[in-house]
């Protein structure tokens, strides 16, 4: 299968090479080229009434789209991903019942956030991609985090031989918990640094890098190419697709649904690639019913999809679900390349538009947007949710789980969707102890540790390893740097690799 970038048709390269270039030269996302709409054979994940056990079910997604790497290649990069000492249930990712509805527990990796699913697996196949194409540059992986994908890339590269890893944030805009999960326990070849300003500032200032030309020949003739562990790269995009397969699977064996029969699914998403992946899910043959966007107080992306604008040009909003703190949501790029019938250039002339003018316009009658519904919850809404969910169901959910529980409710209330619904559950409530224990009992306790023991007391529910460990661990002191200095901080961070 062929992969192309949403700005140019014309740059075309295999999975290996879009996995390690991460991001195209024109600033495009690269997108798999399906020559057939044939969708994954039921059997793959569901058989004689049996669900297939993770790791299978993502040897034959993954299959389907990395042509170019062999069949035991995909096999033990599962393997080495999948493994149980990586994921705190056997079931990789459970899905709790609730009756109408249910939560997808992605929060059971190293550092508990759905961003483990794919960037566990990142490593292992961009080590492959090298020995494929004969690559024999050194790969430094920038990434821009709103505050899980950082942690989730450092652990996923922990000591890898694929590449070093670069990660920035930025400056107050996570929880003290996500931080502190950047600052403690690392390797040598990863690092964290704050840039001042919000993460769609950080989030450019690395995109600007990767297109950079000077810069990038610089690195060249010092055997240095970039890469990225966001959702931009399709290989951290491609992983998610399988626990949405899982998920319909796990169904399917509690028999709350038939096969064939539809089911929604509830996302919370600021930069959109989780909710794409279900997307993709769907083009691959999963029975979707609808795909239901939901958004904190910064709501660029329900607006979008009320009205077909897309429109930056509003008050940035620190929430307490900073994950989806964003006003520019890059992978909706991919999903305007699917409205636009893959006219590349009208891709180019939108995304260009939203840089010059801070808004464009698409036709929200289009084909596409009948598969999604959105909506977005307020700070207060959230926390009722918290709250709501805790006290009927006796299940904890995060503050950006709580924006996806608000959408399934309000979606439902207006009668726009029928049937099952899964609602990701996307970052354990441990990662924002203050702001769920608020919550709950509108307590206020002096720090996050304090705040953290006090949830547990008062839940009954078990800090994750994973958090317990950053709270022991001595903290690195914070290194926070202007955006327009990142390029420095880069080349200072080659030196001291010795790369």
């Amino acid at each position: 299968m062929k992969y192309y970038s949403t700005r140019n048709k014309n740059n075309i390269k295999t999975s290996c090479e879009a996995i390690l270039s991460g991001i195209s030269e024109e600033g495009g996302l690269f997108i798999p080229a399906r020559e057939t709409k044939d969708p994954l054979p039921r059997e793959t994940y569901f058989d004689k009434g049996e669900k297939a056990p993770y790791a299978e079910i993502a040897v034959s997604v993954l299959s389907h789209y990395l042509t170019d790497y062999s069949p035991g290649q995909i096999r033990e990069a599962v393997l080495r991903a999948y493994c149980p000492g990586k994921f705190g249930s056997s079931e990789i990712f459970p899905l709790a019942d609730m009756g109408r509805f249910g939560f997808l527990d992605l929060t059971t990796g190293r550092t508990c956030a759905f961003k483990d699913a794919a960037l566990s697996i990142l490593a292992p196949l961009m080590e492959y991609a090298k020995v494929n194409t004969g690559n024999k540059y050194k790969t430094l992986i920038l990434t821009a985090t709103s505050g899980d994908t950082g942690k989730a890339a450092m652990e996923g590269f922990s000591s890898s031989s694929a590449a070093d890893v670069l990660v920035f944030y930025p400056h107050n805009g996570v929880s003290e918990l996500q931080k502190r999960q950047m600052l403690t326990g690392r390797s040598e070849n990863t690092k964290a640094i704050a840039i001042r300003g919000n993460f769609d500032d950080v989030q450019n200032a690395v995109k600007r890098v990767f297109t950079d030309s000077a810069f990038n020949n610089l690195l060249s003739d010092r055997g240095i190419e970039l890469s990225s562990a966001n959702s931009i790269n399709i290989g951290r995009l491609l992983p998610q697709i399988v626990y949405y397969f899982n998920a319909y699977a796990t169904l399917l064996q509690k028999g709350k649904v038939s096969p064939g029969e539809k089911v929604n699914f509830c996302v919370p998403t600021g930069n959109f690639g989780d909710i794409l992946a279900g997307y993709y899910a769907g083009e691959l043959g999963l029975p979707l019913g609808k795909l239901i966007c939901a958004s904190n107080s910064n709501s660029v992306l329900t607006d979008f999809f009320k009205t077909g604008i897309y429109d930056r040009r509003r008050e940035f909003v620190r929430t307490i679900s900073p994950s989806m703190d964003i006003l520019i949501s890059s992978n909706l790029e991919r999903l305007i390349f699917e409205i636009y019938s893959g006219d590349d250039k009208k891709v180019a002339q939108t995304m260009n538009s939203l840089i010059r003018e801070g808004y464009y316009r698409v036709d929200p009658n289009n084909e596409v947007f009948k598969t999604f519904e959105a909506s977005w919850a307020s700070e207060q809404e959230a926390l009722a949710a918290i709250k709501t969910v805790f006290n009927e169901y006796s299940y904890l959910i995060d503050t950006h789980t709580a924006c996806g529980y608000d959408a399934y409710v309000k979606t439902a209330q207006r009668g726009k969707i029928e049937g099952y619904t899964v609602i990701l559950s996307t970052a354990s409530p441990f990662k924002f102890p203050s702001e769920v224990l608020y919550a709950l009992c509108e307590k206020r306790e002096v720090d996050e540790i304090v705040s953290l023991e006090t949830l547990n007391e008062l839940t009954g529910k078990s800090i994750p390893k994973p958090i317990e460990n950053a709270v022991k661990l001595d903290k690195e002191k914070e290194t926070v740097i202007k955006a327009s200095e990142i390029t420095d901080t880069i080349l200072k961070f080659i030196e001291e690799r010795g790369m």
